[in-house]
């Protein structure tokens, strides 16, 4: 994803406990209770977008939306200790309404979820997915939101970075299944290429550790989405800095199984969401509207 995955709304405590830690519900364990979130989308029926539901899954009544919930203010474990939120928390819930349906928000570890659609554990994932023409050929998106990646450090004593060409010789700490771990990786076999030192690409099932792997002084450099990257800095009071600029702008996407119907569904709910301010409202709400999108589609990867 360009991508992956800390926000007003839950307590400062326990946001910034999320950041510097790895909490111990947001490890990402599907096969609990915990982390899951179920109740109606709060807006209005659209009967034309809820027609084009399949039956199949109008009878169910429920959308089984996979996050992994330790990517604020995207999704993150509310101050319950069990209930995802966010912005992908609050749009899901707010499309399942459009459609006439009800969404059960559920945490699981961000390279779960896409195997997961393919065998139809989830019906839908939302977990800042940036859409890749490598993720099309297993799941089909809806695009809905722009992000890219930033780096970040500790802001006494962390390192000069000014692109992915900085990152020779220091030890990266990234979320596993990212297009931050394929970019790292990928930079490190340029910088062996150059006759530089490679880059030591720590990976971690969730962000809250690498993050930990970042205050604690195993890394040397963290990489993540741009909205994510700004939210962990603020909230860490001073403990991490922003560095260099962010790059690699690109579409995130709601993941659907390519055999279940629900992608233009999706699409259309999004844009009744879009029309009617509540899209925007969601954002606003996060902190999160810069990137706010108007095109959606679906498969719209740029590369």
């Amino acid at each position: 994803m360009t991508s992956r995955k800390l926000r007003a709304g839950a307590p400062l405590a326990v946001l910034a406990a999320a950041v510097i830690a790895v909490a111990g519900c947001g490890g990402g364990n599907d096969n609990n209770n915990t982390g899951t979130s179920t109740q109606a989308g709060g807006t209005s029926v659209d009967q034309k977008v809820a027609a084009e539901v399949p039956a199949d899954i109008k009878s169910k009544g429920t959308l089984v939306v996979a996050a992994d919930a330790t990517y604020a203010p995207n999704e993150f474990i509310g101050s319950d200790g069990k209930t995802v939120q966010g912005m992908d928390a609050d749009l899901a819930q707010a499309l399942a309404g459009v459609m006439g349906l009800k969404a059960s928000v559920r945490n699981a570890t961000f390279d779960s979820i896409i195997p997961g659609l393919a065998a139809h554990k989830y019906s839908l994932g939302m977990s800042s997915f940036t859409d890749t023409k490598e993720r099309e050929k297993t799941v089909d998106f809806v695009t809905y939101f722009s992000a890219g990646t930033s780096f970040y450090t500790k802001a006494q004593g962390g390192p000069p970075i000014t692109g992915l060409d900085s990152l020779c010789g220091l030890t990266v700490a990234v979320e596993k299944g990212t297009t931050q771990a394929d970019d790292a990786n990928a930079q490190s076999k340029k910088c062996k290429a150059a006759g530089k030192k490679a880059v030591n690409v720590l990976t971690f099932p969730d962000q809250n550790g690498a993050n930990l792997a970042l205050s604690s002084g195993r890394a040397e450099v963290g990489m993540a989405d741009s909205p994510v990257a700004a939210y962990q800095v603020k909230k860490t009071g001073g403990q991490f800095k922003l560095v260099g600029t962010p790059y690699g702008t690109a579409p995130y996407g709601i993941a659907v199984p390519k055999d279940t119907g629900m992608a233009k569904p999706v699409l259309d709910a999004l844009k009744v969401l879009m029309s009617n301010g509540t899209y925007m409202k969601i954002l606003q709400k996060w902190g999160i509207e810069s990137g706010a999108i108007d095109n959606p589609q679906i498969n719209g990867a740029t590369s």
